[in-house]
């Protein structure tokens, strides 16, 4: 069976190896996300624009349950892959493939029936943008499928030591992204539609370029139709590992839902604004999520064969890179912050908001890369309900503050930015607390 294995050597060489990839594929990611608001800021309006950030905290969610469910099954994946059972990691992967692609089939008619009512009264959308809001969003979702399956075959892919091919994935579907977005929004003037009609062509190349690569690559997961099986019981496991995982970012997505409901209280110009700053607050979280990911993978390899003291080593080490990877991001965009708000089409009004959220949130997300790559260890070890807790307090005491404190002299609209130093410092403090605690090391076993 191919693949690489975690289990022996410096532990720092190989989280650092496998987490490169997945960070590079991230930025690839993000850049072309960004592009995609620059292009639509740029040669659409800044109605467009906030149409499109509007819709994110609900993207997110759909983003949410193919993530969650995907790293559930790759999880699983790891640890048997750790145990060197062969036919099993082959057996879950079909499951694990026939059960995502489903999920989103399913996900892509829930989010035609519940877009109207959902940004109408839900997320309270300005009337002035809703029906750009309500094109974008429904034209996204089509490609939904796409989304799901590429996260399976990367989920998989990466349970087994191979973090790089993701990357390929993204540089094809992030260059055809931004090609595409330029000949629809800029070239062709079909605005919020051209984006989504990119994103989606941009999902399904990245869905057949990780189905043929899995394929060739390994002899366990080349699939025929007929090799494709349904097996309940490790349906149940994926479900079992994934519902925290995707409960937990589910629950991210529910309070972002309620921070955008109050940047929305403030019209369209804060919405522009909000949307160009979450963009580039991504780049602060890139090394952070990136070695949750990592985390994830080599706990639960190293698990799988029976070494839980490398587990301890290697989050250290990966904790220090995290952090001072997330530093040097942060420094940058504080320094550029001017530039970088310049980049986006933005009104004055709307880039003096971009740029004070971008000071802020350059320092409050550096707490993020001192905990969430806890988060890896806690699902590797088969604890995954602790993120889902330690997300919930965070996102609860965000919301909270923001409602809190939105019109009050302290802080006002600034509170949508500031919220984070409130929310991730009670994340950081829960997370930590739980890890010294020794528990998650205790009760550590196979799936």
């Amino acid at each position: 069976m191919q693949g690489r294995s975690m289990t022996e050597g410096a532990p720092w060489k190989h989280t650092l190896r496998f987490a490169l990839p997945v960070l590079a594929g991230s930025l690839l990611q993000q850049l072309y996300n960004t592009v995609d608001t620059i292009i639509v800021g740029n040669f659409a309006s800044e109605e467009a624009l906030s149409a499109v950030g509007t819709t994110g905290s609900f993207t997110f969610l759909f983003l949410a349950i193919a993530l969650g469910f995907s790293a559930g099954n790759g999880v699983v994946v790891a640890q048997l892959y750790g145990a060197g059972d062969e036919k099993k990691v082959r057996s879950n992967a079909s499951t694990g493939i026939l059960l995502l692609l489903g999920m989103g089939l399913v996900s892509t008619v829930i989010a035609l029936l519940a877009a109207r009512p959902a940004f109408t009264w839900f997320v309270a959308v300005p009337e002035e943008i809703l029906e750009q809001t309500l094109v974008y969003f429904r034209i996204f979702v089509l490609g939904l499928v796409f989304q799901f399956g590429y996260n399976i075959f990367s989920s998989i892919l990466r349970a087994v030591g191979d973090s790089a091919a993701t990357l390929y994935f993204l540089l094809i579907s992030s260059v055809t992204n931004v090609f595409l977005d330029i000949l629809f929004v800029a070239g062709f003037h079909w605005g919020v539609a051209g984006a989504a009609i990119a994103t989606d062509i941009s999902q399904g190349i990245s869905f057949v370029a990780a189905w043929v690569y899995m394929r060739r690559k390994y002899p366990v997961f080349r699939f025929r139709l007929r090799d494709f099986t349904w097996n309940s019981t490790l349906a149940r496991k994926t479900l079992q590992v994934g519902s925290p995982i995707a409960l937990q970012m589910m629950i991210v997505s529910f309070g972002l839902t309620f921070i955008q409901r109050a940047v929305n209280g403030f019209g369209k110009t804060m919405t522009a604004s909000f949307t160009v700053g979450q963009r580039i607050e991504m780049y602060i979280n890139l090394p952070c999520n990136a070695f949750q990911t990592t985390m994830a993978t080599y706990t639960g390899q190293n698990i799988g064969a029976g070494k839980k003291d490398r587990v301890k080593t290697g989050l250290t080490q990966t904790l220090l890179i995290s952090l001072l990877m997330t530093i040097m991001i942060s420094a940058l965009i504080w320094i550029f912050s001017d530039q970088i708000c310049g980049l986006f089409g933005l009104s004055r009004e709307a880039a003096v908001y971009c740029n004070a959220h971008l000071n802020a949130v350059a320092f409050i997300n550096i707490i993020l890369s001192a905990y969430i790559p806890l988060f890896g260890v806690f699902q590797g070890a088969n604890h995954p309900a602790v993120p889902t807790i330690v997300a919930t307090c965070a996102l609860g005491v965000r919301v909270a503050v923001t409602y809190l404190f939105r019109y009050s002299p302290l802080f006002g609209y600034t509170i949508i930015w500031w919220n984070g130093l409130f929310g991730f410092g009670t994340g950081c403090t829960v997370t930590w607390l739980y890890y010294l605690s020794g528990r998650w090391q205790r009760n550590a076993s196979l799936t």
